[in-house]
């Protein structure tokens, strides 16, 4: 085991947004991070290789799906996820309660924790912060996350100060039964759906408690763009500034431009993979819907500005005809291409950020965000 110790580096800062590196047990993280989602230990249509070559130096796999299916005394039985699906870096563990959240019909929330009905069998599982850090321990978890309840939204105040407070009662018993390891590291989750006051009393009561890192939950569940960005305005000034902050489940790139803008370190989302899957290329000049007609005898690649093969070395009019004949291929490829783009993106800003040009930097990508590529309608 490392003796390296769990912690950010700043190396510049550009109005709020920071430019650094996480150190951790298992290498380093660029920050500002995008992290690939590996929900069951697999960035779905990936080959790991193709993964790392895109700049991709962390992934998250998550708790409630893990323990599902294979189980986690299975996977730690080889020695954790991160040598069970052959990835050598940094590995996030999302502690299950967003999925238990989206569970409503299937589960019963108490002091104690969730029992909840699996969606895939039904049988019964009993699901407590002490259990949640435990399993994360079992599946060697580089960044474990607290246990907490994700508030849904739209939920008014008295519902979104009652869940806040729970899952601060969580965070503390999350700390307890977390073991400190050298570069291994623990992060609170900041709670209070959309209300700045309950925002500001959970990040106090998570700095009381002490975390090496801290995230931002409970946003990208519907409140939009203005909302979330409202959100972290009132949030973020109450978080340390020596220490990661993560916004989970974050999302477009115009989403996470303006976040990193708002001092935000960390992302992962699963839209770069799943809009793979669904015939969808992100690029410099907005995304591009693959089924489109209008690709059908365009000789280019998606985005020569990106440094992958998938985005240089593949006409738009093969990709288009992978899709159409329904070649798994075609997926693959606009899966690796995307999360090329969102590296590529992140390598950007941090350059844009190091160099004191975020701001022009931002307003020029927004602007060829917006351009457009003229898609067309479906055919």
């Amino acid at each position: 085991m490392t003796n390296t110790a769990f912690g950010l580096e700043i190396f510049g800062t550009d109005g709020a947004a920071r430019v650094g590196q996480l150190h951790t047990a298992h290498g380093v993280i660029d920050t500002p991070a995008f992290m690939p989602v590996g929900t069951a230990a697999t960035v779905k249509g990936m080959f790991l290789d193709h993964v790392r070559s895109t700049g991709s130096q962390i992934i998250l796999a998550n708790t409630y799906h893990l323990i599902l299916r294979p189980g986690a005394e299975r996977v730690q039985r080889f020695g954790g996820v991160r040598k069970f699906m052959n990835w050598d870096g940094p590995l996030l563990m999302d502690s299950g309660g967003y999925q238990v959240m989206s569970l409503a019909k299937l589960r019963t929330i108490s002091e104690d924790g969730v029992t909840f009905a699996s969606h895939i069998d039904g049988s019964k599982h009993h699901l407590t912060p002490e259990r949640s850090i435990q399993i994360q321990n079992q599946l060697d978890a580089t960044i474990t996350m607290a246990f907490d309840e994700c508030t849904p939204f739209p939920a008014t105040h008295d519902v979104a100060a009652d869940s806040m407070r729970m899952s601060m009662r969580w965070a503390k018993r999350s700390k307890n039964a977390f073991e400190p390891r050298p570069g291994y590291g623990l992060f609170g989750i900041v709670q209070g759906g959309v209300y700045a006051d309950l925002r500001a009393e959970s990040a106090e009561a998570l700095r009381g408690i002490d975390f090496e890192g801290f995230a931002v939950g409970g946003l990208a569940v519907g409140e939009g763009q203005e909302l979330m960005f409202n959100t972290l305005d009132v949030t973020v000034p109450h978080l340390p500034h020596e220490k990661p902050r993560y916004l989970m489940g974050v999302g477009k790139p115009l989403d996470i431009v303006g976040a990193v803008a708002r001092g935000i370190d960390m992302f992962d989302c699963v839209l770069p993979t799943r809009s793979g899957r669904t015939a969808q290329a992100f690029t410099r000049f907005g995304p591009l819907n693959m089924r489109n007609a209008k690709h059908a005898d365009d000789a280019r690649p998606l985005d020569e500005s990106v440094p992958c093969d998938a985005s240089r070395n593949y006409s738009r009019a093969y990709l288009h005809h992978l899709i159409k004949s329904e070649e798994l291929l075609g997926l693959m490829l606009l899966s690796w291409h995307n999360v090329a783009f969102y590296q590529k993106v992140m390598a950007d800003l941090r350059a844009a950020i190091r160099e004191k040009r975020f701001a022009a930097w931002m307003q020029t990508f927004a602007a060829e965000q917006a351009g457009g590529d003229g898609e067309a309608a479906d055919d």
